[in-house]
């Protein structure tokens, strides 16, 4: 039986960057667990998992408009440092916690500080960088 859209999967995967660093792995874990087509996984990982059947093992290639996207430059924030709490010490590579828009808390990375300002990275960390996913289908419904 082939995995189609609706279908309960479940998958090992390692991910890793081009320079061949895993940033992710479930082998020493449960499977990841979705139903194909929700939407909620990147697009390019959901996609690879379609006609798979269980015990299919695949290595693809997830482009970073498939996987986070790019990177954006609207999504860099400068902070005026006299508006920082006075209990939060930025140092470069910290990562803080902003509550979005609609509430949410949305992690940033402090990338630069200077004497007026701090500027905090919202992008994905994963953003505009190409995944590599060694994929194993385990389960189906």
């Amino acid at each position: 039986m082939q995995a189609k859209k609706g279908d309960a999967v479940e998958v090992h995967y390692t991910g890793k960057l081009e320079d061949g660093s895993v940033f992710d792995s479930s082998v020493s874990r449960a499977p990841l667990g979705f139903t194909l087509g929700d939407g909620n996984m990147i697009k390019g990982f959901d996609s690879a998992v379609y006609d798979m059947v269980i015990g299919d093992k695949k290595t693809v290639t997830i482009l970073a408009a498939e996987a986070y996207g790019e990177r954006r430059q609207d999504m860099m924030i400068e902070v005026p440092v006299k508006e920082v709490p006075a209990d939060i010490k930025p140092e470069l590579g910290m990562v803080l916690q902003l509550q979005g828009g609609n509430g949410q808390p949305m992690p940033v990375t402090v990338v630069d500080i200077d004497e007026t300002k701090i500027t905090l990275d919202a992008n994905h960390e994963l953003a505009g960088k190409d995944l590599i996913f060694d994929i194993e289908l385990v389960k189906i419904g």
